[in-house]
């Protein structure tokens, strides 16, 4: 599994602590440093069946500074897509990536079910 989160983030540490514990295999990457590209993006976009919103990380400076609860409407698919990869912290985290699955955000009973 691909796990993607950023450090500081008590949620992301969470997460990993939750994988530890479950002795689950996985890679990860720093969201900030090695933000998920386009076409990443897509396919995870693709194989969760979520909202492209629900990639975006609504609670973050990075949203509320660009305006984006009134502007994501209006977007594209594709100008959400672009932006989501120009700054990993505009993506929702952690994201967890493996076969047959894509959960943007830490819900516990969600990814146990998986794991």
């Amino acid at each position: 599994m691909l796990f993607l989160w950023y450090p500081k983030c008590t949620t992301c540490q969470k997460a990993k602590k939750f994988l530890d514990e479950h002795g689950a295999a996985y890679t990860q990457r720093h969201i900030k440093e090695e933000n998920p590209s386009e076409d990443e993006l897509r396919a995870w976009h693709e194989a969760s069946g979520l909202p492209l919103k629900k990639f975006f990380n609504t609670s973050g400076m990075r949203y509320r500074e660009l305006g984006l609860k009134d502007k994501l409407s209006d977007m594209s698919e594709a100008e959400q897509l672009e932006l989501l990869a120009s700054d990993g912290m505009l993506v929702k985290r952690p994201v967890l990536v493996g076969d047959g699955f894509v959960f943007a955000g830490f819900r516990p009973g969600e990814w146990e079910e998986k794991l």
